[in-house]
This record gives structure tokens, C-alpha cells and sequence, in this order.
């Protein structure tokens, strides 16, 4: 197993993020969709989203690195532990944070040898790279598969197939 080993599912987990987003960016009103709640205090589809890029963010900057978030606001609102609010993201917002955030990731995986996957970044880091990506990689499909589970009741419930 090799950095670019798990940096080609990565690729491939956001191929199909990136795919559910353009299908919500054709629908009619994709403000509606985006904010759309399963139920009294479920997540929208935008936290969701914005759910997998806070991870991004607070992983490799703060876990990873030892640092701070990128964008502290949006991993306090997004990040594991927060409550979905009304504030609902646009969909280019959601596009930037998780490119940026995503980016971020690599650039950091991209610094460091194979031998690397073995260990963890730092004392308190909860895993070794190898199993850390793994974790990322199962986040994302995750989080997109309740995402798009919500897209599929916003539509069953407002009549579009």
C-alpha cells in the first residue's frame, strides 16, 4: 500500500460527491433542495456536504499538523459534534470548501514518504496514516450516501423523479 494507493480511493470517493453535486446543481431550485430537512433537526444535504470538507479541514490542520482550522467558523458549524442550523450554504460554497479543503489534504499526503503509512503524525494522533485515510475515505462515502439518501426523500416528498 502506497500514499498514492489511498490518495486514488480518496480521488475516487470525491469523483462521486463531486457527480451528486452537479445533480442537485440541475434541479429547479436548489437553495430548496440544499436546505431541505428529512425531519425536525436532521442535517440538509448542505451540512452534509459541508460535513465532509469540515473533516477535511479539521484533520489535516489540526489532527494531522497540530495546527488550527483553515476555516474555524465553518469546522465549528460542520465538524463532527454540530448542530445542522438554517444557514444553508450556497452550492459554489460548498464546491470551494471542499476543493480547498481537499487540496489541503494532498498537498500535505504528497510531502510524505510510503514509509509514512505506518506511523501515526504525531503523539496524539488517533491512527497511523494507513488507517486515517481509510476513516476519510469510509467519511466521505458516508456522509454523501445520507446526503443523497436526502436528496432522494426531498424528491419523493415534492413529487420529482
Amino acid at each position: 500500500m502506497t500514499f498514492a494507493d489511498m490518495i486514488e480511493s480518496l480521488d475516487y470517493n470525491r469523483s462521486k460527491t463531486l457527480a451528486f453535486i452537479e445533480a442537485i446543481a440541475k434541479q429547479d431550485n436548489v437553495p430548496a433542495v440544499l436546505g431541505w430537512r428529512p425531519g425536525p433537526g436532521r442535517a440538509h444535504i448542505a451540512w452534509q456536504l459541508m460535513h465532509i470538507a469540515a473533516t477535511d479541514d479539521r484533520h489535516v490542520h489540526v489532527r494531522m499538523t497540530g495546527g488550527q482550522p483553515q476555516e474555524p467558523k465553518n469546522v465549528e458549524r460542520f465538524a463532527g459534534g454540530s448542530t445542522p442550523d438554517d444557514d444553508v450554504p450556497t452550492l459554489d460554497a460548498i464546491k470551494v470548501y471542499l476543493k480547498a479543503q481537499r487540496d489541503e489534504l494532498l498537498g500535505h499526503l504528497k510531502k510524505l514518504p510510503d514509509s509514512a503509512l505506518k506511523t501515526k503524525p504525531n503523539e496524539q494522533a488517533p491512527w497511523v496514516y494507513q488507517e486515517w485515510l481509510k476513516v476519510l475515505a469510509w467519511h466521505e462515502a458516508h456522509h454523501q450516501g445520507q446526503a443523497h439518501l436526502t436528496f432522494n426523500l426531498y424528491k419523493a416528498a415534492h413529487g420529482i423523479k
